[in-house]
């Protein structure tokens, strides 16, 4: 191996001994919120309106 080797070897060894960050827990989203974004996306789909 060369120094290459060994630096990306080295280099790998210390990303795989890293913790992921946490993720910080959003507030559900309500049932009829989600419904109502569904039902706008259906009724912009049928009328054929594009961005």
């Amino acid at each position: 191996m060369d120094r290459f080797d060994h630096a990306f070897t080295a280099l790998g060894q210390r990303i795989n001994g890293l913790t992921p960050p946490e993720r910080a827990a959003s507030a559900p989203v309500p049932l009829a919120s989600l419904i109502d974004r569904v039902n706008a996306a259906k009724r912009l789909y049928q009328q054929g309106v594009r961005r």
